[in-house]
């Protein structure tokens, strides 16, 4: 049992090391990936509720940043030709900014959203090795402990 929790940990740590090499290599499809995907979510931005919308604003309110490269990206959409912009892109607290550009925050949230992950990768790599010398770790002693009970097994009488 000892030999079989060794080698599905084994596997686990396989999976997760193969997990952050793609995730590394790849890194800079992923954020085209998600500026394309965040691009869509404003050209599909609707204030009934859709779960992209309330991202969107959720990202908007927190950064306090408008539209993808800036407040500019809102004009292609179809909300800003019926409503203007959401309020989410406000300046301050309860305003309701319709085309007034001088409410709203003109910096975009792409730029903004990256420098968060990037700036938080440290934290994220440091607690993954954490994770992984504990799993290395339970990898060897369950290995040790096999090994240990395996040879005494003809000893005890």
């Amino acid at each position: 049992m000892l030999k079989l929790y060794a080698m599905f940990l084994t596997l686990i740590f396989l999976v997760e090391l193969v997990a952050a090499i793609v995730g590394f290599v790849f890194r800079h499809e992923i954020k085209n990936n998600f500026q394309s995907n965040y691009k869509m979510a404003l050209r599909q931005y609707n204030a009934t509720g859709d779960y992209r919308s309330a991202v969107v604003d959720k990202i908007q309110k927190t950064l306090h940043c408008c539209g993808v490269t800036n407040y500019t990206d809102w004009k292609d959409t179809d909300y800003y030709l019926g409503k203007g912009f959401p309020k989410s892109c406000c300046k301050i607290e309860d305003c309701s900014p319709q085309k007034d550009t001088d409410k709203v925050n003109t910096e975009g949230c792409f730029v903004k959203v990256i420098a968060i992950i990037e700036s938080e990768m440290g934290v994220v790599a440091g607690i993954s090795f954490g994770v992984a010398c504990f799993q290395l770790i339970g990898i060897f002693l369950a290995y040790c402990l096999s090994r240990a009970i395996t040879n005494n097994q003809y000893e005890i009488v």
